[in-house]
């Protein structure tokens, strides 16, 4: 039995994985889907929140399992299981990036995405100065999210999706090759992706090479459109060497 620790990317919660976790655990595996601080269900103020603030939530989980987990970050939060693995390498056996930001040390989220100019998303971006925090606007959800979701999906991100801490994707991050280097990474990318396009993703995981690369003809949201497919690809990478 292996255990799955999987983390939402930007605006979402732990909700992302509701298709998955049953799925992996019905494989006989584990599933924890937190929401991060300012997240979902976790009510911690939005401007109090960092890059270091989701970290530690990570480091939390990861010490609260006795053998190591496999950790996977979905879009933004690549950026907070890179650094989650700096600070506990020894915790995790696996990194898994799904359309995630995978970012070399000293380099900052929001500088990769900035070289995106074909995503969708940006124009729909609205930010809050008072609480450094960015919202999504709701006409953008289904074409640059969940084109490929059923539209259940759209109607629950319209009462789900929340404010995005803004800090957190300007913080460089430190990464060690002793530490975040010793942990096998995997790619999974979507190449239908609207959000995180496939030019940015394969950027990323060719600067910063992984073991595997996998591709899905999906959208931004492969958890909603293809969960059994996801879940096979996650089942492949627990078991390979």
């Amino acid at each position: 039995m292996k255990t799955f620790v999987l983390i939402h990317g930007s605006w979402h919660g732990a909700w992302n994985w509701h298709k998955v976790v049953p799925l992996l655990e019905k494989a006989g595996h584990k599933a924890i889907a937190i929401d991060l601080p300012g997240m979902g269900r976790d009510k911690t103020p939005i401007g109090e929140i960092t890059l270091q603030t989701g970290v530690d939530k990570i480091c939390e989980v990861l010490d609260s399992i006795g053998d190591k987990a496999i950790l996977v970050g979905h879009s933004k939060n690549g950026i907070m299981i890179s650094q989650a693995a700096e600070y506990r390498p020894e915790k995790i056996e696996k990194l898994v990036y799904l359309a995630a930001y995978l970012i070399p040390n000293g380099k900052t989220q929001r500088e990769y995405s900035m070289q995106d100019t074909q995503g969708v998303l940006k124009p729909y971006v609205d930010f809050h100065e008072a609480s450094q925090s960015t919202t999504l606007r709701p006409e953008i959800y289904k074409e640059g999210l969940y084109h490929d979701c059923e539209d259940d999906i759209t109607e629950l991100a319209k009462v789900l999706l929340s404010h995005e801490p803004f800090v957190s994707g300007v913080t460089p991050l430190q990464l060690s090759k002793e530490k975040y280097d010793s942990i096998p990474r995997y790619y999974i990318e979507c190449t239908e992706d609207r959000a995180v396009t496939p030019f940015i993703q394969r950027k990323m995981y060719t600067e910063t090479p992984c073991k595997k690369v996998y591709s899905m003809a999906t959208s931004h949201s492969p958890f909603f459109s293809q969960p059994k497919e996801l879940v096979e690809i996650f089942l492949e990478i627990s078991n390979a060497d």
